[in-house]
Formats: C-alpha cells, structure tokens, sequence
C-alpha cells in the first residue's frame, strides 16, 4: 500500500489510540513487521533447521520460533496495553481483558514451509471487541502483500481488491477438505482446485478472486483466520461458520468449527447447499 493511501487509511482507526500511540499508523506497522518477517523465514527456506512436533500433532521449526519473536517485539511492543494471542506464544489469560489484540500466526502452513513448498505465508492481524480491524498477509515466495484496514479497503501489492458480486456457481473455483468441496460439488458443476497449506491464503485467494469458495475444515484457530477475514471484509466478501454465524475471535478457547469464503451474494447459497447435500 503507497504510503499516502496508508496514512490516509490510518485515519479510520485514529481515535482507537493505535494511530497516534505509534511512529508509524498501523498500515506501516502491519506491512513493515510481515515483511520483515517474511524475510527472515525466506532465509531459512529449503535449507537445514530444526523441526519437531507440539501437541495435536501439529508441525513447529525453528523459525517458526524466531519469526514470532520478531513479530512480538514489532508489534506487541508498538502499542502497550494491547493483548497478543499467537500459535507460537505461550497463551496468557490476559487478552481476553483487553480491547484490541494482536492475533499471529508467524508461518501459516508450517508443513508446506518444512516440505519445502511455496503455499506458506505471514499472517498477522488486529481485533477490536473480538472483531478483526486490520489485518496483513505476506507470501514471501511471491513477494506478494494484501493489507486490510477496516472502512479502507483491502488491497494486494497496494491495487485495490474489489470482489465481484455475483451470485453464479456454475464453473467456480473451490478449494478446501474434500467433503466440503465435493458435498459443493455434488450440486454444482464446480472448479475443485488443489488445497492451499496455508488456510490464510486460501481464503485470501477469494479477496484477490483466484478462488470463488474457500472452505476450512474443523479446528481452525484465531491465527489462522483472522487476518485473512479482515481482508475478506473489505474486499466484499465475507467468512462464517457453515450455518452462516460469523466468527468471533479472543475467545478462551480460540478454535473453530468448519468455515466457508465466498462473496456476499454466493455466500448464502453455499450455506443452503451444504445444508441440503
């Protein structure tokens, strides 16, 4: 995003503090620290660093590590009083008293980044009274950026993302956990298109529109998806569990049940097919 255009959408959330508690507004802020770390991690990339496995079988490495302590310092120490929940961090009881938070997820699609694939991104994001306000996702790989702020749009390399509002399945291209996809598909003739590892990205690639539908499986997390539903809000789309409540996030217990992307007009539609099939 052009420096002027973040300056001017730094204004919408002026008299949140976070504009004028800063150096910089939060559109820098967000853009400079996933850069940043996005950096780092493409360092280590396909070359020799440690992994391992945390509970629930989920993949971690060691950068992984020193990504989230780069973005903690960055940005949990840009504004103080702010609440940080990231899937690296040990969890503090704390957030859930706070008012806005820093939600993190310093690699999403960690097994893509061990395995040495490019569908991995940084994914930052920040929530006011449990809804997203900002949000930021970085493909290193691709050096490609979409960048959110509430009531400012969201853009992609900084060109405005404006989802089309079309209601039309037919042809659409989906991506997500095979029984959502063909449950889809099994009423309409649809693209299914590989699964994206980062659940970040796929459901970014519906705000930049190289995807129509993007589902979630159960057991996602606040850091998976916050930031790309900042983004998906502000491109005109929209991101809900599959009865159609949208999300809430710094919960106590921050995990999800299965979730669907799409516009505004063919979101409902989905829902009501899913329901059926």
């Amino acid at each position: 995003m052009p420096a002027a255009d973040e300056a001017q959408a730094d204004e919408g959330l002026a008299d949140e503090g976070l504009a004028g508690a800063t150096d910089i507004g939060i559109g820098a802020l967000l853009s400079d620290a996933v850069r940043e770390a996005g950096a780092l991690a493409l360092q280590k990339f396909r070359a020799p660093f440690k992994s391992w496995t945390k509970e629930h079988d989920s993949p971690v490495s060691e950068v992984d590590i020193a990504v989230d302590e780069m973005l903690r310092e960055r940005l949990g120490g840009a504004v103080p009083g702010y609440g940080w929940l990231s899937e690296e961090s040990a969890d503090n009881a704390e957030r859930l008293a706070a008012r806005h938070v820093w939600i993190v997820d310093p690699i999403d699609g960690t097994r893509a980044f061990i395995a040495g694939r490019e569908d991995w991104v940084i994914s930052a994001a920040l929530t006011r009274d449990g809804q997203p306000v900002a949000g930021a996702i970085y493909v290193p790989v691709e050096d490609a950026l979409f960048l959110a702020l509430e009531g400012e749009g969201a853009m992609l390399n900084g060109k405005p993302l404006n989802i089309r509002q079309d209601e039309a399945l037919d042809g659409a291209r989906v991506s997500g956990p095979k029984r959502l996809v063909e449950t889809l598909a099994a009423s309409r003739h649809v693209e299914i298109l590989p699964r994206i590892h980062s659940l970040a990205l796929r459901l970014a690639r519906v705000a930049n529109e190289t995807l129509e539908v993007a589902f979630a499986g159960g057991n996602s997390r606040d850091w998976d998806i916050a930031a790309a539903d900042a983004i998906l809000r502000e491109a005109g789309g929209i991101l809900t569990d599959l009865d159609g409540v949208p999300v809430t996030y710094n919960r106590p217990d921050p995990v999800h049940a299965g979730l669907v992307a799409a516009n505004r007009l063919r979101h409902p539609l989905v829902i009501q097919l899913l329901r059926a099939g």
